[in-house]
């Protein structure tokens, strides 16, 4: 169990849900040519398993002094785990991860590919041995790094089939994975800023300059209520422009329950957040606004082929 909870499984598997949700719950019901078949795909979503893995394993190496101040309870390397172990466990996962990503790149015929997986696994180990010390450098990382995983399904399952003749099709759903790229990208960069704020005790301690500690929790607490309107208003937009215009009603009463109404919950007690427990609930709120936002991918579609029937 020490080993999960250092790879930090729960969100491994969410990573790879998501990833499985675009893959089955959207390509696969469009009337495209993907370039990766059911084995490489899932290739695919181990590479990303494996490099985030050896991600969070490498943050948790050089996060022990800060974790045992905010979390003493969480912390594996060097209680549960050995430091030695953790970093043999960090190169196995990283090499494995890159491995699988050279294959794929060599599957599609595009080799230089490759870097992408390179790139990522060094930005990984900058994080969390630098960057995630810097003012708001490091949540734009992660939160860039996560929405990465959504944009690299396109680059690897339609970019390499993509011509002359299918490029209007092949864009309009590469835009579509940009959205919810985007999307994944804005919830992430509040969570983590959030997440500064439930650790802003250690982090000072450590002597980081995350934005609580430059601004103060309560200037950032109020800063995050106003960032979270921004993607309220995206998704009310987004909503009425795309769903209720087009007569998707159960796509649109998805998006008011399950992503716009636990947005404007987190709004306002994002408001109210004083103590640490109070932004450990808002940050669990984000994680499942994220999931359920991912989803929605799923019950739009099907939305669309049950008008198209009647």
């Amino acid at each position: 169990m020490n080993y999960l909870k250092l790879i930090r499984y729960q969100n491994l598997l969410m990573l790879a849900v998501m990833q499985l949700i675009f893959r089955y719950g959207f390509l696969e019901l469009q009337n495209i040519p993907l370039a990766l078949n059911h084995w490489q795909y899932c290739c695919l979503v181990l590479a990303t398993i494996f490099i985030a893995a050896a991600g969070y394993i490498i943050n948790n190496i050089f996060d022990v002094e800060t974790d045992n101040l905010n979390k003493p309870e969480n912390v594996i390397v060097g209680k549960f785990i050995s430091e030695t172990k953790a970093y043999s466990l960090y190169i196995g996962f990283t090499v494995i991860g890159v491995a699988i990503g050279f294959y794929l790149s060599n599957v599609i015929n595009k080799p230089s590919f490759a870097s992408i997986f390179i790139i990522i696994a060094a930005t990984l180990y900058f994080y969390a041995t630098s960057l995630k010390q810097s003012l708001l450098i490091g949540n734009f990382i992660v939160a860039l790094l996560l929405s990465f995983s959504v944009i690299i399904i396109g680059i690897f399952d339609l970019f390499p089939i993509t011509n002359e003749e299918n490029r209007p099709v092949m864009g309009l759903i590469f835009g579509i994975l940009l959205d919810y790229a985007i999307f994944a990208f804005i919830i992430n960069f509040i969570r983590e800023i959030v997440k500064d704020l439930q650790d802003v005790e250690g982090d000072s301690n450590q002597e980081m300059s995350t934005l609580p500690i430059v601004l103060g929790a309560n200037r950032t607490g109020k800063l995050v209520f106003v960032l979270s309107f921004i993607p309220v208003i995206l998704i009310v937009n987004y909503i009425n422009s795309n769903l209720f215009s087009s007569g998707l009603i159960y796509g649109t009463l998805y998006g008011l329950v399950f992503t716009l109404a636990p947005l404007l919950y987190f709004t306002t007690k994002m408001w109210l957040a004083k103590t640490t427990q109070d932004f450990h609930h808002l940050s669990t709120v984000l994680k499942w606004i994220l999931f359920f936002g991912i989803l929605s991918i799923v019950v739009i579609n099907l939305n669309i082929k049950y008008n198209a029937c009647n």
